[in-house]
C-alpha cells in the first residue's frame, strides 16, 4: 500500500475526545474518524487492523461454530416475543424517515443490538430432532445500541461490530460442557494470539435473570478500564465489582459508652462526606437506607455503611425476589413521612423487610436518617434504638480495602476492559418461540442455548489502550496494517534510495510480507519518520544515499527502538509473513 494513494491522513490535532487514549491515538494516525457521538467512519488503516482482528477471530470460532450473515432489521414481533421489546434499555428502532418513504412500506422493525431473535427462530426451521443438536453458528457484524453516554473513543459507542456466536443444546449437560470446554478456550486462543493473553483475565459476573451460572467476561488489565475487577488473593478466582463477595474492612467502636440518640436538623445536605463533616463524626459512623420495591409489591429497606452503594443483585438475592427496583418518591415519603435522602431504620412499618449490611455490624453511636425531612439522627445503638439485627448480609458493592470472605485477605482490585464475554441461557430464548426438539423416546424436549460475544472494534479500542507509547501506536505484528513500513529519503522517484526501497517493497510483497511505502516525497523527512512511530508498524525500514553507502537499510524495531544497519539482503530477511 502506497501512502500517496490513501486519502486519510495523519494529523497533529488531537481527537474531539483526547482523554481516550485509542480515540486520540487512533484518528491522528488516520485510523478511524468520528461521524458523530458514538458512531466511526473506519479508514483504510483501520479497515486492515479490523480486518487482521476478524480473520483470527474466525479462524478460531470454525472450530466451534458455523459461520452465518444475519439480517440487521428484525421483526418486532419476535422481540414482543421474548417480552424484550419493552425493556432493553438500548434497543433501536428503524421506521421510514419522511412520508415519500413511509407511502412505500411504513413498518417498524428492531435494529439489531444482538440476534437472540433472528438466531433461535432460524435454527429451529432447520433443527427438529435432538440428533441435529448440538450446533453453533457465529457471525461477525454491525450492532447498534442506544448508549445513553457513547465514550471513550470506540470501546463504547452506538454502532460498533460484533462477533455473536450461539450454540443448541439437547441438554443442560452438554451446554455446560460446551460452555466451559469449548468456547472459554477458543476465546483464551484468540486473545493470546492478538497480544492479549498475558494481561486478560477470565472474570466471574452476573449471568443475568435466566441463568444459574456467572457468566464469564475476558477483561483485559488497563488502567483506563471501565470495569473495577476483585482478584481473590493466592487463588485464580476474579470478579467483576457487580458481584464480587466482599467483608467490610472492619469498623470497630464497641469499646465506646453508649450515648443519647439526638436528632440533628441539617437541610440540603450532599453526600456522606459532607453530612460526616457537618455532624463532625467519621464516615464510617453514616449510614444508609435506600428503599427499594420488588416484583411482588413487596417494599424493602436495605442499609449499608455510608461509604458504600447497594448492590441490586446481592440484594435480589438476599430477598429472593425476581427484579426489583428504588421505591418512587410517593412510595418513600408513604413509607417514612419524610422526602427521599433522609430514609433511617427506626420506625418503619413491619410491612417493611430490612436487610442489614455485614458493614454496619459492631458500631455503637452511630448516623442514620431520622425519617423525617432535613433531620439526621445520631447516636443510635442497636438494642437501644432499634432491636438488633439477628443476621447482617452481603449487600453492598465493593470497595478497594475490602476482604475476601473465605480468606479475610484483601483483595487486589485493578481497572480492565470488558472485551468478551459467554452466558448460558438455559432456555429462556427457545421456550419463547416454542422450540423443542424430539427426543430419543420420541418425546418433545427443550432445547438450551448459550450465547458469546467479542467486541471486534473494542478489541481495536483496547490494543490501542494497551500497546502505545509517547510516540504513537504499537501494533503486534499480526494486527497492524503492514508488517513493514517503508521510508525512502530520496528528492526524486529516479534517485537510488527510491528505486531500491521499491524494490525491496515489491520482493517483501511476493513473499506476502505487507508493506506500508511512503512514497510522499515532498514531505519533510521528520514529518514521514514521525507518522511511521504514529502508525505503530512493527518494522521500519529507511533507505537513503547514506544507509546505501553503509550496509544498506536502517532497520527499526518500533516496540523495542533497537536499531539496526543490514544489508538488502538481511534486511528483507529479517521478516517474514
Amino acid at each position: 500500500m502506497f501512502l500517496s494513494h490513501i486519502f486519510a491522513k495523519t494529523t497533529k490535532e488531537s481527537s474531539t475526545d483526547a482523554s481516550s487514549a485509542n480515540a486520540d491515538l487512533l484518528e491522528r494516525g488516520g485510523f478511524i474518524h468520528k461521524t458523530m457521538a458514538g458512531v466511526y467512519s473506519y479508514l483504510p488503516l483501520g479497515t486492515r487492523v479490523l480486518s487482521n482482528i476478524e480473520n483470527i477471530l474466525r479462524e478460531e470460532m470454525d472450530k466451534i461454530g458455523s459461520e452465518v450473515f444475519l439480517p440487521s432489521l428484525a421483526p418486532v414481533e419476535n422481540w414482543k416475543k421474548t417480552g424484550r421489546y419493552d425493556n432493553v434499555n438500548v434497543l433501536l428502532k428503524a421506521s421510514p424517515a419522511n412520508p415519500f418513504s413511509a407511502k412505500h412500506n411504513d413498518a417498524e422493525y428492531a435494529l439489531g443490538s444482538t440476534h437472540e431473535e433472528i438466531i433461535t427462530p432460524l435454527v429451529q426451521r432447520y433443527c427438529t430432532s435432538y440428533q441435529d443438536l448440538p450446533c453453533a453458528a457465529y457471525q461477525i457484524q454491525t450492532k447498534f445500541r442506544n448508549e445513553p453516554r457513547p465514550k471513550s473513543g470506540i470501546l463504547r459507542g452506538r454502532e460498533f461490530r460484533m462477533k455473536d456466536l450461539y450454540s443448541f443444546h439437547a441438554s443442560e449437560e452438554d451446554m455446560l460442557d460446551y460452555f466451559y470446554n469449548t468456547s472459554i478456550p477458543a476465546y483464551t486462543s484468540f486473545f493470546k494470539r492478538i497480544g492479549l493473553g498475558d494481561i486478560t483475565e477470565v472474570v466471574l459476573a452476573s449471568g443475568g435473570d435466566f441463568s444459574k451460572e456467572y457468566s464469564r467476561e475476558f477483561q483485559t488489565r488497563c488502567e483506563t478500564g471501565e470495569d473495577h475487577i476483585f482478584h481473590a488473593p493466592g487463588s485464580d478466582t476474579f470478579y467483576n465489582r457487580e458481584i464480587a463477595p466482599s467483608k467490610a474492612k472492619p469498623w470497630d467502636n464497641a469499646a465506646e459508652e453508649e450515648r443519647p440518640r439526638e436528632d440533628i436538623v441539617g437541610e440540603g445536605i450532599i453526600g456522606v462526606e459532607d453530612l460526616a463533616a457537618f455532624l463532625k463524626i467519621e464516615v464510617e459512623r453514616t449510614t444508609k437506607t435506600l428503599l427499594f420495591e420488588t416484583d411482588t409489591g413487596q417494599m424493602v429497606a436495605a442499609v449499608v455503611r455510608g461509604e458504600y452503594d447497594v448492590n441490586e443483585e446481592k440484594l435480589r438475592t438476599v430477598v429472593g425476589c425476581k427484579s426489583l427496583h428504588l421505591a418512587p418518591a410517593a412510595s418513600v415519603k408513604k413509607v417514612t413521612g419524610a422526602e427521599v435522602g433522609y430514609a433511617g431504620p427506626i420506625g418503619l412499618p413491619d410491612s417493611v423487610l430490612v436487610i442489614w449490611d455485614d458493614s454496619t455490624a459492631g458500631r455503637k453511636n452511630f448516623e442514620c436518617g431520622a425519617n423525617k425531612t432535613n433531620e439526621h439522627s445520631i447516636n443510635v445503638n442497636f438494642g437501644t434504638d432499634i432491636p438488633a439485627p439477628s443476621e447482617f448480609h452481603d449487600i453492598k458493592v465493593a470497595r478497594e480495602g475490602d476482604l475476601d470472605p473465605e480468606t479475610g485477605k484483601p483483595y487486589e482490585v485493578f481497572r480492565a476492559c470488558e472485551v468478551g464475554n459467554v452466558f448460558t441461557l438455559y432456555t429462556k430464548f427457545s421456550d419463547a418461540f416454542g422450540f423443542t426438539v424430539t427426543g430419543a423416546d420420541g418425546k418433545q424436549q427443550p432445547v438450551y442455548m448459550g450465547c458469546y460475544g467479542i467486541g471486534t472494534t473494542r478489541v481495536m479500542g483496547v490494543l490501542a489502550e494497551v500497546f502505545h507509547d509517547e510516540h504513537g501506536l504499537l501494533w503486534p505484528a499480526n494486527i497492524a496494517p503492514a508488517r513493514v513500513h517503508i521510508v525512502p529519503i530520496a528528492k526524486t522517484s529516479e534517485d537510488k534510495p527510491y528505486k531500491e526501497a521499491l524494490k525491496l517493497y515489491e520482493s517483501l510483497s511476493k513473499k506476502g510480507v505487507t508493506c506500508l511505502f511512503d512514497d510522499r516525497l515532498n514531505a519533510t523527512v521528520g514529518s514521514r519518520l514521525a507518522d511511521a512511530d504514529l502508525i505503530g508498524v512493527p518494522t521500519r525500514m529507511v533507505l537513503s544515499a547514506k544507509t546505501l553507502d553503509d550496509k544498506g537499510v536502517e532497520v527499526k524495531d518500533r516496540k523495542t527502538g533497537d536499531v539496526q544497519m543490514l544489508s538488502l539482503k538481511d534486511a528483507e530477511k529479517s521478516v517474514s509473513a
